[in-house]
């Protein structure tokens, strides 16, 4: 997925290196915390699929580009559709209303890049 995106791959780098630095503080509550956030995720009553596309709709309403970009890295992962991906982006739109766009627009420039062909 990385190598169809420079958007995805310097996300997913930058992540992985920011992350680095908080795991060497060995924090207990931050490893409870991203245990918890791990395990949300996770296939259950609902697929993991539609959690995701759930996450993007609230960090897109929240207005966290990191968490966006995430969670539609995510859903790509998980086969959600650009379709899928874009209608979701929709509810954002409206449950947060035009302070979104900004942060849509973003999101779909990584989702050209995810879904070219």
């Amino acid at each position: 997925m990385a190598e169809k995106s420079a958007l995805a791959r310097h996300f997913l780098d930058n992540r992985t290196r920011l992350n680095e630095n908080v795991d060497k503080a060995d924090n207990f509550f931050i490893k409870r915390f991203y245990n918890l956030d791990h395990n949300t995720y996770l296939e259950g009553a609902l697929p993991a699929k539609y959690k995701e596309l759930m996450g993007l709709v609230a960090s897109a309403s929240l207005r966290c580009d990191d968490c966006v970009t995430y969670h539609a890295i995510q859903c790509y992962r998980l086969g959600a559709t650009r379709a899928e991906q874009e209608e979701a982006i929709n509810v954002a739109l409206v449950v947060g209303g035009s302070i979104v766009i900004p942060h849509m627009r973003r999101a779909y420039e990584l989702l050209t890049e995810l879904y070219s062909a």
